[in-house]
């Protein structure tokens, strides 16, 4: 097991150097600090999070957010926008903690598949394209925004270095050459390998090539991060989203991993402490923002990881290469790191999902859709914010306007269907009204159901002498809805209708029992199903004592078990 483990996370290792620097590159900072952020945060993991695969460290998503979010502050100097980027990791890392600590993982759930897919896709684009200034050896301005980078790559693109774009594309296509080959070819320390040795032997970097240069060896200085307090509130946005997200992606792999082992249990709520806990000691280490990394967690679950201890060794080689191997990549091109970056991105954008949701869902694909655009055309930590809005507003628009279906017995059978789907086989009775709310009943949808009740009970017209409501999918009744209800009911009960409630739940029971409902309805007319109500009105049959005691259940009632 141990041997398993030492593989899979020197494997591991070796890539999260490959690809910290060059997140860190995405990030605005020097490459050094993506080499922080795999030690320090990976180790603190191990001791705290509930995931024995999962790789911690810098990732794409996260680094382009940190640059968008930093990028609109108002920073002079490299020194200045490191300690923003360090502070800005002690930032997320609490958020993270304090919803982990108060069991607030369930917030991501408002994260849907329609917006983390549109996020993603527009981000990867976004990272993807944003590497062209690499490939190209060009200036283009630092730009979250498709239309102004676009530009700038259009107007630059006359002035493109041929050496830095040979050898940038050179390095896509030995990635994903090696990557059709045989997936176990660790393909990017090749092409690593490649970019150093080429620049050493010929030294192209005097003829215009970027390469990383010197990076600073030795481990990072420990001390608390300093800040800016004007800076504090403009951060808090772009520190909400990392959290966010970061747990977002973390969680999601974790999950997915999860699904190949049944020896341990996902905690969402310690997830969220072990990577708050992960950025706050790390940023005391110079890390900046970080989190679960999909193509680093996968090798170390393929490579037979069981425990932790994979991690430890990713972060040990991490370690080494701080204290002693730096110089060996001081002529690794930086084509080469933007090659590294656009091979990994451009597999986020998942053109299947949104087809998909086109044919199947067109409904899913609004949230979709204006999570895409926003993210390409107004900015990264915009997108995903304005994502999760539109999916609430969607979320309270299915609530508000929820199917309400007519019922009815299907002929021959005990069976109560919508007679809209059922016309031809159903037996109508003028007598009796059955209507099912398939929702919540609250203040932001009751109006529509007493509108479509009166409409019904108006149909049918003078025959009507009862009214069923089947309370099957109804999960919760607020005080707005409740008033609205009693009203209903009593007037019509004293018009001579009588009103019955079938197939309500343990918690709707409580409702209708704490309050003036059960008064106005009675307790005879509960019901478990409907075909009892029915056979109760047609037949005068009675409740048995088992039928009474479910249908009289309530937490008011410590002597019966709650359905």
């Amino acid at each position: 097991m141990i041997w398993n483990d030492a593989v899979s996370g020197t494997t591991a290792g070796i890539l999260a150097i490959a690809q910290g620097m060059a997140y860190a590159i995405i990030a605005g900072l020097p490459p050094v600090f993506g080499l922080y952020a795999a030690l320090t945060p990976q180790i603190v993991y191990v001791f705290m999070g509930t995931s024995r695969q999962l790789s911690i460290g810098a990732v794409a998503m996260d680094s382009l957010i940190v640059a968008a979010g930093i990028g609109t502050l108002n920073i002079v100097g490299v020194e200045q926008y490191i300690a923003a980027a360090v502070f800005l990791a002690l930032l997320v890392g609490s958020i993270q903690l304090l919803l982990g600590t108060f069991k607030l993982g369930f917030l991501v759930n408002f994260l849907s598949k329609p917006v983390l897919s549109g996020f993603t896709s527009a981000a990867a684009i976004i990272i993807g394209l944003s590497q062209l200034k690499h490939i190209l050896g060009v200036d283009i301005a630092q730009t979250n925004q498709i239309h102004v980078l676009l530009s700038e790559v259009v107007s630059k693109v006359s002035q493109t270095h041929l050496l830095s774009f040979g050898i940038g594309i050179t390095g896509i296509v030995l990635i994903k050459t090696f990557q059709k080959i045989n997936k176990k070819i660790p393909a990017i320390l090749v092409v690593v390998v490649f970019g150093i040795l080429l620049l050493y032997f010929t030294q192209w970097q005097l003829n215009g090539i970027k390469i990383v240069g010197n990076i600073p060896q030795g481990l990072p200085d420990l001390r608390i991060p300093s800040f800016n307090k004007d800076q504090f509130t403009e951060l808090i946005p772009v520190a909400i989203t990392l959290a966010m997200v970061g747990f977002t992606e973390a969680i999601s792999i974790a999950k997915a991993i999860e699904e190949r082992h049944t020896e341990y249990e996902i905690d969402p709520n310690q997830e969220l402490i072990a990577l708050g806990s992960a950025n706050i000691i790390g940023s005391l280490a110079q890390s900046y923002p970080a989190t679960a990394s999909f193509s680093r967690s996968a090798i170390q679950d393929q490579g037979g990881a069981k425990s932790g201890i994979a991690a430890l060794f990713s972060a040990g080689l991490v370690l080494l290469t701080l204290l002693f191997l730096t110089p060996l990549f001081y002529y690794l091109p930086i084509p080469i790191l933007a090659a590294i970056i656009m091979v990994s991105i451009f597999g986020l954008v998942d053109f299947n999902y949104p087809k998909k949701l086109w044919v199947k869902n067109r409904e899913e694909c609004i949230p979709y859709l204006f999570t895409f655009i926003i993210t390409m055309t107004v900015g990264i930590p915009q997108g995903i914010l304005l994502g999760v809005l539109i999916s609430l507003l969607t979320m309270i628009y299915r609530t508000s306007n929820p199917h309400i279906a007519v019922l009815a017995k299907i002929k021959g059978t005990h069976y109560y269907k919508n007679i809209s789907r059922f016309e031809d086989d159903i037996e109508t009775d003028d007598r009796i009204l059955i209507l099912r709310f398939d929702s919540q009943l609250f203040f932001g949808n009751k109006d529509l159901f007493k509108k479509e009740l009166l409409k019904q009970i108006k149909n049918k017209g003078a025959a009507l002498e009862l009214i069923i409501i089947n309370a099957e999918t109804i999960n919760y009744i607020d005080s707005s809805a409740l008033g609205m209800l009693e009203k209903i009911f009593d007037n019509h009960k004293n018009q001579g209708t009588r009103i019955m409630i079938a197939g309500a739940t343990g918690p709707v029971r409580d409702i209708i029992f704490k309050n003036d409902l059960i008064q106005i309805i009675g307790e005879e007319n509960l019901f478990i199903e409907t075909s009892e109500a029915v056979n109760a009105f047609l037949e005068g049959i009675t409740n048995s004592d088992i039928q009474k005691k479910i249908t009289l259940q309530s937490k008011t009632d410590t002597n019966l078990i709650e359905r």
